[in-house]
């Protein structure tokens, strides 16, 4: 799980206050061949304006070596569980790539 929490505790009296919570718990089980199956939220709360977006994602993600480069490639769903005005709604595709360089 990761989360965090920023807010404004100073500044210019003409910019708006910030309290925003961010949580991502997520379960993840990786197979012998490195195939990577994950259920993950991505919670935020602004605690100003009383709103929540909860993009809900399933990911699939595998790990592959070109030439001596080991990479990540991963592909998934997103729902959209609840969303703030001007946050997207209903469903979404989350892809991406991921360049490795164990030690």
């Amino acid at each position: 799980m990761l989360a965090n929490h920023v807010w404004s505790y100073a500044g210019d009296n003409d910019r708006s206050d910030i309290s925003s919570t961010f949580v991502q718990p997520f379960v993840t089980y990786t197979t012998k061949t490195a195939t990577s199956f994950t259920l993950q939220t991505e919670a935020t709360c602004s605690w100003k304006n009383e709103e929540w977006s909860v993009p809900v994602n399933a990911i699939i993600a595998q790990v592959l070596k070109i030439g001596p480069q080991l990479i990540q490639l991963k592909a998934g769903i997103r729902y959209w569980a609840d969303s703030a005005p001007g946050d997207p709604e209903g469903w979404g595709v989350k892809v991406g790539l991921v360049l490795l360089f164990p030690k």
